[in-house]
């Protein structure tokens, strides 16, 4: 509601003489008085909760102050897009278990690539193996080396004159040979096993599609 002025000049009229008629107060200058004043009243918001139209100017994006927010103000804040700029910044991974759409259109906001294909993500460590940020290892299978192996010892047995003797392990010398009952010296020779093929790596998983905003 705009200021309200007075529409009658009422202490104007006490100057005038008394055989002007303009002093005289007249039912045409309290209807226009109390007009003017019914429509400044209606033109005030109602206490009761119901919707009234204020006009007010709209601020510009961002601003942080306590002027009024008009509606278009909130509107343009508050899209879709304006909340999942906040809550997806640069940097920000997106996954979904659905939708192999781009995030770019799901969410209206941002370039998006696809991030950490065939890889599984692990927290950042102040030290060690996850140190670094981004980094990549691992594979999804491994080959042993002898290295790789716990220290043991196999069983063997030796064919001496037709008969079958069990040394047993104690009794390898550290050329790999063992002296028999008659003086000989029998080369020791255990079978081979296994076949060096890769065994899997892979901890317990779930594919998902994963995507990081670049921009």
């Amino acid at each position: 509601m705009s200021d309200y002025n007075l529409q009658i000049s009422w202490s104007g009229k006490d100057a005038l003489s008394d055989s002007d008629p303009d002093k005289v107060v007249s039912g045409g200058d309290f209807n226009t008085e109390f007009l003017a004043v019914k429509t400044a009243v209606n033109s005030k918001a109602d206490l009761a909760n119901t919707s009234q139209v204020v006009t007010a100017a709209t601020a510009t994006a961002g601003t942080n102050t306590n002027q009024v927010a008009t509606t278009a103000f909130v509107t343009a804040a508050t899209t879709a897009a304006k909340i999942n700029d906040l809550v997806y910044p640069v940097g920000s991974i997106y996954i979904n278990a659905t939708v192999a759409t781009n995030p770019a259109t799901l969410l209206g906001v941002g370039t998006w690539a696809a991030y950490g294909e065939g890889r599984v993500p692990v927290g950042k460590a102040s030290s060690g193996t996850f140190d670094t940020l981004n980094a990549t290892g691992g594979s999804e299978t491994q080959t042993l080396t002898e290295a790789n192996l716990p220290a043991h010892y196999h069983n063997w047995a030796a064919s001496e004159y037709g008969g079958s003797y069990d040394y047993g392990t104690n009794l390898i010398n550290a050329n790999n040979t063992v002296a028999t009952s008659n003086g000989v010296s029998n080369s020791l020779t255990t079978s081979t096993v296994g076949s060096g093929t890769a065994h899997n790596n892979l901890q317990p998983y779930i594919v998902v599609y994963m995507w990081k905003r670049t921009a």
